[in-house]
């Protein structure tokens, strides 16, 4: 029976390494305090579930083992009908994991509230984001600068995320930061995340959205503050000016656009995208050029 249970938790170990070797770049990777913390939350509850699983597996092995047909030591009692004690044992358990992990599930979801700001003595980053298709808008308020599936933020720093759609519901993720949200028509949601380490991380569209739905991906450079400020500085000296008409170009149906700046952005642009669907009577194609024209 030893030998058997030696075996069977050697093979969990090993698929355990197998499955996690190919981890990096995604959630249990975390390079911010939000993916840590949700990272922890994973384990947690995993730790809990696998406090009933692997007693419940040994369980059933022993069992298996103790009434077999050739042990004549187990007692053959085939009038057994109720016992309350393992009644008791049988429910509790469950009852108890499930209020364990429910718990665990709860309290994170309390902490790791999107629309919470991350504590810190650093002054955040505002971005605006909007997700088009087949493509993710980034404007930066504070800076006057955009970008098209291209996010850079600076290490250490929180970023304070705004985010919208220009049409269909979409999913916002960075896996490595965390705190995967949607973006909706009309509405804002706002998200708060931190890089604390330098790198570029891997983002993407977590919502199915159309045919450009694979390719909806953009990178997130987190370098350090001092280059960020050099960044922000070769943004506003090169590029286009994103204003009513280049956005309606841009809010175009498009594929695999290659990243790109603007160097300077319209006021309240973020704004009109927002309440551009909220026009009544305008026909898609115009209802952003009404509402964007409204804030000038």
């Amino acid at each position: 029976m030893k030998r058997i249970a030696g075996h069977f938790a050697g093979v969990i170990v090993l698929i355990g390494v197998v499955a996690l070797g190919g981890c990096t770049e995604g959630i249990l990777d975390p390079k911010g305090p939000i993916a840590v913390a949700e990272r922890q939350i994973l384990f947690n509850a995993l730790g809990i579930m696998l406090a009933i699983v692997i007693p419940t597996i040994l369980a059933t092995l022993g069992v298996a083992a103790w009434f077999r047909a050739s042990n004549k030591r187990a007692r053959y009692l085939p009038d057994f009908e109720y016992s309350g004690r393992l009644e008791v044992l049988v429910w509790a358990i469950p009852a108890m994991t499930v209020i364990l992990v429910g718990g665990v599930a709860w309290v994170g979801a309390h902490d790791l509230d999107p629309r919470r700001p991350i504590a810190s003595a650093v002054k955040p980053v505002n971005v605006q984001v909007v997700s088009l298709d087949w493509k993710w808008l980034f404007i930066y308020p504070d800076q006057g600068i955009a970008t098209v599936n291209q996010l850079t933020i600076p290490v250490g720093t929180p970023v304070s995320f705004e985010l919208t759609s220009s049409g269909v519901m979409n999913s916002f993720f960075v896996p490595q930061l965390g705190s995967q949200i949607y973006t909706m028509a009309g509405m804002v949601t706002r998200l708060h995340l931190q890089a604390d380490h330098p790198g570029t991380y891997r983002g993407l569209s977590a919502q199915y959205s159309g045919s450009g739905f694979a390719d909806m991906r953009f990178a997130v450079d987190a370098v350090p503050p001092e280059d960020f400020a050099r960044w922000v500085d070769r943004a506003r000296s090169a590029g286009p000016v994103l204003d009513e008409q280049t956005y309606a170009v841009l809010a175009k149906p498009s594929k695999t656009v290659a990243p790109f700046t603007y160097r300077t952005v319209a006021p309240d642009l973020f704004d009109g995208v927002v309440s551009a669907v909220m026009q009544p009577g305008a026909p898609p194609e115009h209802a952003h050029s009404a509402s964007l024209g409204a804030h000038e």
